[in-house]
């Protein structure tokens, strides 16, 4: 029973470490702010991009300039649960989110540029996760979700 325990208590304090780990590890924007225009998808399932081409899909073309769909993203992003901008501004209109799993902590990375269009402005993202090899879906599902939560905070009226 004493050994039971000892690995029990090893095993959990292994697990407490990784927690702590992961939602500590430094975020390195020499390394992660990356564009997504000429990002390389890597070749496990654990990234999505949005982008005018070579991407999973594009973004639509929204009745901005540029400057102001920058502010609206990155509010938008900032408004997003466990999500801080690690390098970029707004007024660069090309900005880097980390977005850490609620339970284990774990970092993904997005990072978007914000693009000039005939009629207005739009967005490339690339965003990925630092731990895995598989992110079952959840970096495409955020890109998804990301611009459902732009598109409402744009059709809110201003205050």
């Amino acid at each position: 029973m004493k050994i039971l325990a000892l690995i029990l208590l090893l095993a959990g304090l292994a697990v407490l470490g990784g927690a702590v780990w992961f939602r500590t590890v430094p975020d390195d924007p020499a390394v992660w702010h990356v564009d997504p225009l000429t990002a390389t998808k890597p070749a496990t399932p654990n990234a999505a991009l949005v982008r005018p081409e070579g991407g999973d899909r594009v973004a639509p073309v929204y009745v901005l300039t540029p400057e102001a769909l920058a502010e609206a993203f990155d509010a938008m992003a900032l408004a997003q649960p466990r999500t801080l901008r690690i390098a970029g501004t707004p007024g660069d209109l090309f900005m880097t989110y980390v977005q850490r799993s609620a339970l284990w902590g774990f970092p993904d990375y997005i990072s978007v540029r914000i693009l000039p269009e005939e009629g207005g402005a739009s967005w490339a993202a690339f965003s990925r996760s630092r731990y895995g090899h598989s992110d079952l879906g959840v970096n495409a599902r955020r890109l998804t979700a990301w611009q459902a939560a732009l598109e409402a905070r744009l059709a809110r009226p201003a205050s």
